[in-house]
């Protein structure tokens, strides 16, 4: 049984899941307070990240937890405080496992691992998890079991209900066929995708001039500007979110229609991700890239890990009248 009050009073954590951003915490905490409202006894779940005073997560911890979700950078910090122990942890999961595997969390996840049990279940999720996902000096899996869907075998394919077209276009007149696409297809509800928090900026302001409404998603934004944004976007009360790969891992957005790769991100993985936020659940969702001559390879290489080649759209044939 998950609750015991002799492990309750000492506040310690018996399953734990890491996840890379903030939003995604919230998201599956939400989630997991969904499917365990039924269950026979109360199941308390709590999300700790970065980007909001540490102060309140500390209470909610403060009278046990039963699943906890966390950020591993604010996980380490109320740690440090004694606000949480780790040393009763059952199940250990990583959410996008890939990315929580990545060189850039490779010191925060070494931390929190020494400060787990050593008798465990590891459980790692995501639609890009390779075979080999060790890293130099973290090797926590022994005797694993992959389990995937029917079309997991290359995790690099892009899930079929997702329709891919490249335009082709100058690097100056991305902004220009962005706007007419959005116009011309009278889409609602679009998430554009760019490689850098200046660039999120700079085409949302570009839209909103062109009377898209849009706001942006990215590292530099507060929570709550970050929280607004995405809630915003999901409720139809603005047209475009302009995000950084923040938003690509994870993310539920329901019945989202299309994404756009204003940008390609730096790795297949990535891009697999990004179009994934749309097509799901069974639904068809349209893909669009859009491609200039500096990075043809690059798409040449994305194509090659998917082993599918997008519909390509030259934009000259385009009248933009």
């Amino acid at each position: 049984m998950l609750h015991e009050k002799k492990w309750i009073e000492k506040s310690p954590v018996k399953i734990l899941i890491l996840v890379p951003t903030r939003e995604l915490a919230v998201q599956v905490a939400e989630a997991a307070k969904m499917f365990s409202r039924f269950l026979p006894e109360k199941i308390k779940v709590e999300a700790v990240h970065g980007g909001v005073s540490i102060n309140p997560q500390m209470k909610s911890l403060a009278g046990g937890v039963d699943i906890l979700i966390a950020t591993p950078g604010r996980l380490i910090d109320l740690a440090g405080q004694n606000a949480v122990k780790l040393s009763h942890v059952k199940i250990l999961i990583l959410d996008e496992a890939d990315r929580m595997l990545d060189l850039g969390f490779k010191d925060e996840l070494g931390i929190i691992l020494k400060t787990l049990p050593a008798e465990r279940q590891n459980l790692l999720f995501s639609a890009t998890l390779r075979s080999n996902i060790e890293i130099p000096g973290i090797n926590f899996l022994k005797d694993a079991v992959k389990i995937g869907t029917e079309n997991s075998e290359n995790s690099d394919k892009a899930a079929e209900p997702v329709e891919q077209r490249v335009y082709t276009v100058d690097q100056n007149s991305k902004g220009l066929l962005l706007r007419y696409l959005i116009n011309d297809g009278a889409w609602e509800q679009i998430l554009v995708f760019v490689s850098s928090k200046r660039k999120a900026d700079n085409v949302t302001r570009k839209l909103n001039a062109n009377k898209i409404t849009a706001e942006a998603l990215h590292g530099d934004k507060s929570q709550g500007a970050r929280t607004g944004a995405l809630t915003r976007f999901k409720q139809g009360k603005i047209r475009v979110l302009v995000a950084t790969d923040l938003a690509s891992r994870g993310l539920d957005i329901e019945q989202l229609p299309c994404v756009v790769n204003y940008e390609l991100p730096r790795s297949p993985a990535d891009y697999i991700h990004r179009i994934g936020r749309t097509g799901r659940a069974g639904l068809n969702g349209i893909a669009i890239t859009l491609l200039s001559e500096d990075d043809y390879q690059h798409m040449k290489l994305i194509e090659k890990r998917m082993g599918k080649k997008p519909h390509y759209i030259d934009s000259e044939s385009i009248s933009y009248k």
